[in-house]
């Protein structure tokens, strides 16, 4: 019987050069921000809630990082638009000589707007910015009541 022995390749550790690891770093950062989870900070859809009772809805919408003062809902008979948009967040360490390096965090803003099946009263309705969670009331309108009309 012969066997035939062929040669391996050896392969030694050697240092990329800077372009290809700056490329590598900046298709990292395309796939990271490209096919982040939803569950991730980088998502730019909150998780919302919505819950109904015989009298009212129920919207919780995740909004951490947000002030209340940069949240709006706007109600318009049936429709609901929630945004939120934080300011630039000015260079915190730029105090004691330090140069930021890397930064993720930046201005970020956020949109959704709900059609809901019937007419909100809007002045019997209420938000509550609590711990990074909107809580808003949606009070329903009542449907009037079937009125008869007088045939002559």
């Amino acid at each position: 019987m012969f066997f035939l022995q062929t040669a391996r390749p050896v392969y030694r550790a050697t240092r990329a050069p800077r372009a290809a690891l700056s490329l590598n770093r900046a298709f990292d950062t395309f796939f990271d921000s490209a096919f982040a989870d939803a569950g991730t900070q980088r998502s730019r859809f909150a998780a919302v809630d919505v819950c109904e009772t015989d009298a009212a809805y129920t919207l919780s919408v995740d909004l951490p990082g947000f002030a209340k003062e940069e949240v709006q809902v706007s109600i318009d008979e049936r429709r609901v638009d929630v945004r939120a948009q934080s300011a630039e967040k000015p260079a915190e360490s730029a105090q004691d000589g330090q140069r930021v390096l890397y930064r993720e965090r930046s201005a970020t803003s956020f949109s959704r707007s709900f059609e809901l099946p019937v007419d909100i009263d809007a002045q019997a309705s209420s938000a509550k910015l609590e711990n990074g969670v909107l809580t808003i009331t949606l009070t329903k309108k009542p449907v009037p009541a079937a009125v008869k009309l007088a045939v002559n």
